[in-house]
């Protein structure tokens, strides 16, 4: 046995159990606890049905046990106990699970429309309690259309696209030549497809800003490409994150090599000694010159949002080069010019971050672009505010702050930055991840942070894996960033990384609605049953009647409630956090506030229906009585009032008005119209099989009128404030990890929520009972045919072996008892002459 335990939990260690999304941990752990008290309460009425049974019968009316009357016990024990599996089956949820797929499925359909591709399906539940958006700036927050506006060349500061014949021949020539064989040749400008369009920009988009800037400066950068083609390049220093910038090597005809080189302007600038001038001369840059340039012209441009490219070329003789040695290959540059790069804010992007603001989601720019375009691109997204009280910070810095003396990232370092945080510039991936791990690790606040990164890079991958929902960008992202991502953006916008959030609060609030109508319809349903068994020795709902009610309480409302789509309001609001209970104290109101209204319209018409509508009473019927109006006119009532009750759970923070946007869901429209229809054909032609007679106009309209009365009783909840009903609690909540044994906490590390712990218990004493019952039966057997009855209680299974057995059945499916023998009976005497 020990050995089996020890191969589980090898097992448990190589394969770790999937994680639970937060929303699945509170919702299992609820259907336990209603799963629970409906179990509670079928056995009751079952035990109360039948000893009152008894008791009346046999003790108080003293009719004597007659063996020919038998069958006619077994049919009331037959019929209670079918009584008391109903109850259990409108009790218990079954239609959460379905509700929660049919949200989130749902919501992913729509998703696309809205460019969300939606690869793992928690993630869109996910999305609605995140916290924190770590951005890139380049394709999301800005148009990704980038173009050169300024450049600094020959010693002249244009703020527009220079004259090319105001500009030195050979300067001319070093920079057309330089940017046309620096880039990739994949990358290239085409005419538009569009009579009067914009050329179309095919490959790196800033590698297409410089070609587009060739041809503004009326130059041909295939000609250049034509003479030089890819297989006549002598050496490709490609560009990266840690080098940013890209070179390549030429071999002249006459002899020596030719370097062209590009990249981030204030790290090439510091490997240039040298510049051309305004006659096109080389001539030396002194550190005070390179200064003067950092100042009055890269930070100008980076100020003003724009991408600072430095252009540099380096001549090589014919003696011996280590090219492999970059250092000394990419130094002593010689500057050819400046040039700043404009790529636009795109016009929806500030809108969207006030709506992040506003639901209570911190936007964080994570970008390799210099830090003064960062911040001004920030200033212009509505990421940096006036007044504010934050930071922006370089790669370096970053590192520098969270690092000790031995060069170890400290969790305690990180949270004396992160909060404050809102630009990161020339950061490379690695600090993108340790950015978002350390957020996610934090516990400064009061609530785990949720938060959500975007990328488009190969290097991005591990970020994207670490963030609780990876956005990776469909247009500009790599096939590896894609496979490590969650969600990809089809457009590469900010925006629809607004609307995932949406949608992931709509999940959250539809299940909510679900829950809303779902333990209303229970709360009434069970104490119907229950009371009306123990006091009239039947259910006023019948089994059938019964399953159809759970048939519009579970599978049609949370089809109707889950389709629910999301409005602007969601983001009005703070995330609900991963602590929030699913049943807030609001809905508790709306719960047993109209579950009072719905007991006491059933009680009355139960009790006092036959006098208020002139018909005959219902109550203590024969066993094999016709269906009456009475009970029909019960039943009728109690449907109608769910039906309208579905309206009112359209609303679950208190909103009066729950008509408001019932017309933009045509699923809800059309379910509950087919209800209603279908309710009517089962009143009017159900008969025996639903119990069911026909009613009258005037019944009908009394029905309509009482189920109708739940929209005006919820306008009268909403008047009573929730802050003054100190009585009621929330529920929902997920497991806390204090409730959850050592040993279990040790076993389930990988796992968020363990509310399934509780299913395992329960698996474990039914299993029990059944060994316990089958070895009661074993014996009797065994006395029966005079065999001895030690070999039955030797069959009688450990307990340890018991527990095992559970951990190998997920869920037991039937259970079939055999007697020894049986014996036939025969009715001998009508119900009448056997109870009295």
């Amino acid at each position: 046995m020990k050995r089996v335990i020890m191969e589980v939990k090898k097992v448990k260690k190589i394969y770790p159990k999937k994680e639970k999304s937060v929303l699945q941990g509170k919702l299992t752990k609820l259907a336990v606890q209603i799963g629970k008290a409906g179990l509670v309460m079928s056995a009751m009425t079952v035990i109360i049905l039948v000893l009152f049974f008894v008791i009346d019968t046999f003790w108080i009316q003293h009719v004597p046990w007659l063996t020919e009357c038998t069958p006619i016990y077994i049919q009331y024990l037959v019929k209670f106990f079918i009584i008391g599996v109903t109850v259990l089956v409108v009790a218990v949820p079954e239609g959460l699970p379905l509700a929660v797929t049919i949200s989130l499925a749902y919501s992913v359909k729509k998703m696309m429309k809205d460019n969300n591709l939606v690869r793992h399906l928690d993630a869109c539940e996910t999305m609605g309690n995140a916290t924190a958006i770590c951005s890139d700036k380049t394709g999301t927050l800005t148009m990704n259309r980038m173009t050169v506006v300024q450049a600094h060349i020959a010693g002249e500061y244009h703020k527009t696209i220079p004259n090319p014949e105001t500009l030195p021949e050979n300067v001319l020539d070093k920079l057309i030549v330089g940017i046309a064989v620096n880039s990739a040749y994949t990358t290239k400008i085409l005419p538009s497809e569009k009579e009067g369009g914009l050329p179309r920009h095919i490959g790196n988009k800033t590698e297409c800003a410089l070609l587009q800037f060739v041809l503004q400066l009326k130059k041909d950068y295939q000609i250049i490409r034509n003479e030089v083609p890819e297989e006549k390049m002598f050496k490709v220093y490609t560009f990266n994150s840690a080098r940013k910038s890209m070179s390549t090597v030429l071999k002249n005809p006459d002899g020596g090599f030719q370097m062209f080189s590009k990249g981030a302007s204030e790290i090439v600038l510091k490997k240039c000694s040298k510049i051309l001038d305004e006659m096109g001369e080389v001539k030396a840059l002194k550190s005070h010159e390179r200064d003067n340039l950092i100042k009055d012209v890269i930070e100008p441009m980076a100020s003003e949002g724009l991408r600072t490219i430095c252009l540099a070329f380096r001549e090589f003789d014919d003696s011996p080069t280590d090219w492999d040695n970059e250092n000394d290959i990419l130094s002593g540059l010689t500057c050819i010019a400046v040039v700043g790069i404009e790529d636009p804010v795109r016009p929806e992007v500030p809108d969207a971050i006030k709506q992040c603001q506003s639901a209570g989601i911190t936007v964080r720019m994570v970008t390799g672009d210099n830090i003064n375009t960062a911040r001004a691109i920030a200033t212009k997204c509505g990421i940096l505010q006036a007044g504010d009280d934050f930071l922006c910070l370089e790669g370096k810095q970053f590192n520098k702050r969270i690092r000790n003396a031995k060069g170890e990232i400290e969790q305690e370092r990180i949270d004396r930055i992160w909060p404050r945080l809102r630009v990161l510039a020339r950061s490379s991936p690695t600090d993108k991840h340790t950015l978002v791990k350390g957020i996610i690790d934090s516990t400064v606040m009061e609530r785990r942070q949720v938060v959500a990164v975007t990328g488009d890079g190969t290097n991005d991958g591990p970020a994207l894996k670490k963030a609780d929902v990876g956005f990776a960008m469909g247009i500009a992202g790599t096939d590896v960033a894609k496979e490590a991502s969650d969600i990809i953006l089809t457009d590469d916008n900010f925006t629809s990384i607004v609307k995932a959030v949406m949608w992931g609060r709509n999940v959250y609030d539809s299940i909510s609605k679900f829950l809303q109508f779902q333990l209303t319809v229970n709360v009434v349903a069970v104490i119907v049953a229950f009371t009306g068994a123990c006091i009239t020795q039947d259910s006023p709902l019948k089994a059938v009647q019964m399953l159809w009610v759970n048939l519009i309480m579970d599978t049609l409302a949370s089809l109707a409630l889950a389709t629910e789509p999301p409005t602007e309001a969601l983001l009005l609001r703070k995330p609900y956090g991963r602590n929030k209970p699913l049943i807030s104290r609001t809905m508790m109101k709306n719960i047993f506030g109209h579950a009072i209204y719905q007991l006491v319209i059933v009680f009355t018409l139960l009790f006092a229906g036959e006098k208020i509508f002139d018909i005959d009473s219902g109550r203590n019927a024969p066993l094999q009585a016709p269906p009456s109006e009475h009970y029909t006119i019960v039943f009728n009532t109690f449907v109608l009032m769910q039906l309208f009750n579905e309206v009112n759970a359209r609303k679950i923070h208190g909103e009066r008005n729950v008509f408001n946007g019932i017309f933009k869901n045509p699923i809800f429209c059309s379910i509950v119209l087919g209800t209603f229809l279908v309710q009517i054909l089962i009143v009017q032609f159900g008969g025996k099989p639903f119990s069911c007679t026909e009613l009258s106009i005037d019944q009908w309209l009394w029905c309509v009128f009482l189920g109708m009365g739940t929209l005006l009783w919820g306008q009268m909840i909403a008047t009573i404030p929730t802050s003054r009903l100190k009585f009621l609690k929330e529920a929902g909540l997920g497991t806390q990890k204090e409730e959850i044994p050592e040993e279990e906490l040790e076993e389930d590390i990988e796992e968020i929520d363990h509310a399934e712990r509780e299913l395992r218990h329960g698996q474990i004493l039914w299993f029990r009972g059944l060994n316990r019952i089958q070895t009661q039966m074993d014996v009797v057997n065994a006395f029966q045919t005079g065999t001895s009855f030690q070999g039955a209680l030797r069959r009688q299974p450990s307990i340890a072996s018991q527990h095992h057995d559970v951990t190998n059945v997920s869920t037991p499916t039937h259970v079939v008892f055999t007697a020894a023998t049986t014996a036939s009976t025969t009715v001998g005497s009508q119900s009448g002459e056997c109870i009295p």
